[in-house]
């Protein structure tokens, strides 16, 4: 037995989980999720003790995979609809900024041209300085992949650290050329 798929997830008060054949529906006070379980996993909703349980029919190897990942998939949307998903990416490199206008980012990162990105609609973009960029949202998926895609605009580089990085991440610097004669 998966050791993360048998623990139940508790869901709160202000949290409603309903099943409708193989979706789940995730409604709380920061949005709605939804999303369709593989088959061969079953998912059940104690609404009296406020409990999710999710077990599997067979014990195959594809089977036991998805079950611990249906039991992290359902966790996640009950985190993120209370409290959101957040990631934060800091811009560094001199002249290298940000701006957000009209649900569009706007990157300056050192190319001839400046990048736009489109903000998807379930995901709240929002800038604390031109150079912190704060990514927000009850989708863990949608938040984790757009801010991976502002990343790749300009990752950082090994020599002298410019581009843009999650905030707290280490960058592995390199020594760069070393002169001499033989």
């Amino acid at each position: 037995m998966s050791r993360i798929g048998k623990k139940p997830i508790e869901f709160p008060a202000n949290v409603e989980v309903s099943l409708n054949g193989r979706e789940i529906c995730v409604k709380g006070p920061n949005g709605n999720l939804q999303w369709q379980h593989p088959e061969g996993v079953s998912v059940a909703v104690d609404s009296e003790s406020r409990r999710v349980t999710v077990s599997r029919d067979s014990d195959t190897g594809t089977l036991r995979a998805f079950h611990g990942l249906t039991r992290a998939l359902v966790n996640n949307m009950v985190v993120g609809v209370v409290e959101q998903f957040e990631k934060r990416l800091e811009i560094q490199g001199v002249g290298y900024q940000a701006t957000l206008s009209g649900g569009e980012l706007r990157l300056q990162v050192g190319f001839s041209h400046s990048v736009d990105l489109k903000v998807p609609s379930d995901v709240d973009c929002s800038l604390v300085s031109p150079t912190l960029i704060v990514v927000k949202g009850c989708n863990k998926h949608s938040v984790g992949q757009f801010a991976a895609n502002i990343r790749a605009v300009r990752p950082p580089e090994p020599y002298k650290g410019k581009g843009i990085r999650y905030q707290g991440e280490h960058v592995r610097r390199k020594a760069g050329k070393a002169f001499g004669s033989k």
